[in-house]
């Protein structure tokens, strides 16, 4: 089992950037497929963005262009990189190993005011 520990989530203005990362527990970090997920309120959980362990991205349609989602094995760490952020993107925010029993990390509330 990986354990995850997302940081970084906040209050930034429309078109604002943040940065949210994810530092996971273990020596086996680099073997796994790792992702970002969201929910707004009344929304179902979205994959924002997901990484392979061989540096393959996915983006979501809204996401392309904006986020990016690199990986710092190194450091056992997972980054989200999220720029020119809107309203419509305000939710809580987590990070997790795609169609894995292993759980979540622990969501983060990121608001983006207009």
């Amino acid at each position: 089992q990986v354990q995850l520990v997302e940081s970084g989530g906040g209050l930034v203005q429309a078109g604002g950037s943040l940065r949210l990362s994810c530092a996971a527990s273990g020596n086996s970090f680099s073997i796994y497929a790792l992702g970002w997920y969201r929910q707004a309120p009344g929304e179902e959980h979205e994959l924002v963005a997901a990484i392979s362990s061989s540096g393959n991205t996915y983006y979501a349609v809204s996401a392309k262009g904006r986020f990016t989602i690199p990986r710092d094995d190194a450091k056992n760490t997972l980054y989200l990189q999220m720029n020119s952020l809107k309203p419509k993107e305000t939710a809580m925010y987590c990070c997790a190993i795609p169609r894995s029993p292993n759980p979540w990390s622990q969501r983060t509330q990121v608001t983006i005011s207009s």
